[in-house]
């Protein structure tokens, strides 16, 4: 039987270059018995199809704050995105992405989910290992933390940008591990 059977998981994809893994994520979540909608942003979007990840995850992806109401639900997006949510897993999760959070700006759809969701927030940065060590990205994280949401700590190795260091997606396994751990 699967470990998250029925559990509903809102993943929302943010612009860094690792959205391409939240293919992955969405496909283990699905495979262990999950509900996944996804909620990308405008960049994510840039960077991966929507159309991928709603395949995989069997549900219409979000992209658009002002699109019009569902036909099965007369509530706006985020609205009912955050209603029906068991847990907020946000991965990759941008150093805009969590100083929106941490401040309470809604520029966007999954910022405006973020603030009306009573449901638990699980967070995997991905960046920059300079713009994860920036003081403003430690304290946004720590108010983050403050809030009792989860982080799931950035891997070392090389970056995209041709550094390395820390600031990679946690690796998928991980990822997934966290989130079963969450529902045990």
């Amino acid at each position: 039987m699967p470990f998250l059977n029925g559990k509903r998981i809102l993943l929302g994809v943010t612009g860094s270059i690792a959205a391409y893994k939240a293919a992955d994520i969405i496909s283990q979540l699905v495979k262990l018995g999950a509900v996944v909608r996804v909620v990308m942003t405008r960049e994510a979007a840039l960077l991966i199809q929507p159309l991928t990840l709603q395949v995989l995850s069997r549900n219409p992806v979000a992209t658009d704050m002002w699109a019009p109401a569902s036909a099965q639900s007369w509530q706006p997006e985020h609205i009912a995105l955050a209603d029906n949510a068991d847990l907020l897993l946000v991965a990759p999760a941008t150093a805009h992405t969590l100083a929106c959070f941490a401040h309470g700006l809604a520029p966007d759809l999954l910022t405006s989910i973020y603030l009306a969701t009573p449901a638990p927030v699980m967070l995997a940065p991905a960046m920059n290992g300079k713009m994860l060590d920036h003081p403003a990205t430690q304290a946004n994280l720590a108010t983050l933390r403050a809030r009792g949401h989860a982080i799931i700590e950035p891997a070392e190795g090389m970056l995209a940008c041709g550094y390395e260091g820390r600031g990679k997606l946690a690796p998928v396994p991980e990822i997934i591990e966290r989130v079963t751990t969450f529902f045990d």
